[in-house]
Parts: structure tokens; C-alpha cells; sequence
């Protein structure tokens, strides 16, 4: 099979031009070759084995499975992440969440920073925090036990120790479960030295579900039939169900000063920024993201 041959065939599912960056992202992540190698015939000269692996990707491709599903990884902030249908697929403009933690964030002299991720899938937000304040205590929740089990094992690949902790967003109670990137095991745990004090964090950051129901329709098919949908809807009827619920849990939560960190559905970030104000947090700001919308919603602990 040639490198013409694995675009005209994604043809079918996606324009030209999406078609050609697929087919160049598939043979050059996998098998580390570049354009020029491509162009030049690299593809024909793989193993069978190889070969055998390209026609297995572009059928799970040409089903509309998005590429980084196939690969087994995408990348995010300079990170590699393992990624499979259990968790949402990292996205460049969720970056702007770990580069303003990290800004803003000023260590204290007398402990490490504390730092919050509810919602976490991949771990990606999380794990390059603790990438880029590596004196930080991090920790992660999610419902989900296979999101907290890839998180692990990104935090085993990437040698980042985080806290994992399986936890409704919804539902937080003081009754949590570890998972540690060394035991995925849901068996209660010690907090790994976190203090029990109930004005706990300086930081919680959140990229929770935001796409209403009604928004299916405008959905792009590689979305719908392959990422988790848990990790994706909320009812029509109160789009801003996952903010509130963090939002109270950070008011009481937050040391005095502390931020809490949105990304938030373009249609609603001006609602979430008000409602982080009504239910009590400080100097709420949107901020667009890279592409110019407005895709962010943080505040302050009065």
C-alpha cells in the first residue's frame, strides 16, 4: 500500500486535504518517517508486518475512529499521552488551562502548592503541571475507573507521581478512593500526606462535560461514535450542571486566594463566569482561546 493509496481511501471519510494530513500523521507517528520518506516510497518498503498494521488502521480510520484512537496516543504540551475510547482525546486549546495554572501559580515557602484536577480522563491537565511544577501536590479525579486507569498509566510512562482518586464531580463526598499510578486498585487509601485541612487547595482546574444534547447534531461523526459521551453531554436544561457543583465544592474549598479554572462551552463561558460570581467567587474573568472564542471562565477565592 502507498501513501496515495491510504489517503484516496480516507477520501471517503474525510475532505482531501483532511484525507492527506491523516494518512502523513498515520506513517509518520507510527513508523517515524519523514515527508520526504513518504513521498519518496518509505511506505512500500515496510515489513509485512507493517504493511499488515496499515491496512488494520486505515479500515478502523475509514469507520470514522479518530486517529489518535488508532495510534494509541496524542500529544499534548509537548507530552506524549496514551489515549483510547475510554477518555476524551486531549485538545491544543485545553493547553491554555495548564499554562495559566502554571503563570499564576507562586509556591509557598512553608509547603507545596496544592493543585486540583476533577475531571481529568487522559491526565493530561494534570500531569503537565506536575510536569512543569514538579514541587507541586497534584491530584486528579474522575468517575470513571478506565479514564483513572489510562491517567495511570501515563503517569507511569511519562514518571510523574500524582494522586489519583476516583470521584463524582457531582457527588463529592470525604469518602474518596486512591488509585495510585502503582495501584489502580479502588481500595480506600490514606490521602498520601495531604493535610486534612478543609481549606485545602490553591488551585482547582476543571475541563468538565459541556456539550448539550441539542448540540449533537453539529457534532462531527468521529466525536460521537467513538468518544464517551459521559465525558461529553449535559442536559439541555442546565448546561451548567458540572460548573455549579465545582464551583460550590472550590468556595469551600480554596485557600483565600485561590483560583478556580474552567474550560467551558463557547455558548455558556459568560453564564459560568456569572454563576461563579453569584455563588461566591471573586474577580470571574473569560478568556478566549487559541483559536479567538471564548473558551474559559476563572475566579478567585474572596
Amino acid at each position: 500500500m502507498t501513501y496515495d493509496d491510504i489517503w484516496r481511501r480516507l477520501a471517503g471519510v474525510y475532505d482531501q486535504r483532511e484525507a492527506r494530513a491523516v494518512a502523513r500523521m498515520l506513517v509518520e507517528e507510527k513508523f517515524g518517517l519523514s515527508f520526504t520518506d513518504i513521498i519518496c516510497g518509505a511506505v512500500e518498503t515496510l515489513s509485512d508486518a507493517d504493511k499488515q498494521w496499515i491496512e488494520a488502521a486505515v479500515k478502523r480510520l475509514e469507520q470514522g475512529e479518530p486517529i489518535q484512537y488508532v495510534l494509541g496516543w496524542a500529544w499534548f504540551g509537548g507530552l506524549k499521552f496514551n489515549v483510547r475510547s475510554g477518555v476524551l482525546i486531549p485538545r491544543p486549546e485545553t493547553e491554555w488551562l495548564v499554562n495559566s495554572v502554571c503563570a499564576h501559580s507562586v509556591p509557598s515557602n512553608d509547603r507545596p502548592l496544592r493543585i486540583l484536577d476533577i475531571g481529568t480522563g487522559s491526565g493530561c491537565i494534570a500531569l503537565s503541571i506536575k510536569q512543569r511544577l514538579p514541587e507541586a501536590y497534584v491530584e486528579a479525579w474522575d468517575i470513571s475507573t478506565e479514564a483513572l486507569s489510562i491517567a495511570a498509566d501515563n503517569a507511569r510512562s511519562l514518571s510523574l507521581d500524582i494522586v489519583l482518586r476516583q470521584q463524582d464531580a457531582l457527588n463529592i463526598t470525604t469518602s474518596t478512593h486512591n488509585i495510585t499510578p502503582n495501584d489502580i486498585n479502588t481500595t480506600p487509601n490514606d490521602n498520601n500526606g495531604a493535610p486534612n485541612d478543609p481549606l485545602f487547595w490553591d488551585v482547582i482546574v476543571s475541563n468538565p462535560p459541556y456539550i448539550c444534547q441539542r448540540e449533537r447534531a453539529y457534532m462531527a461523526r468521529n466525536v460521537l461514535e467513538h468518544e464517551p459521551s459521559t465525558a461529553l453531554f449535559v442536559p439541555d436544561t442546565d448546561p451548567l450542571l458540572f460548573y455549579r457543583a465545582i464551583t460550590r465544592y472550590a468556595v469551600g474549598s480554596l485557600n483565600e486566594g485561590g483560583r478556580l479554572l474552567f474550560e467551558c462551552n463557547t455558548l455558556y463561558a459568560g453564564d459560568t463566569a456569572r454563576m461563579m460570581n453569584d455563588e461566591g467567587m471573586a474577580a470571574t474573568e473569560v478568556f478566549d482561546d487559541c483559536f479567538g472564542k471564548p473558551r474559559f471562565a476563572v475566579g478567585e477565592k474572596k
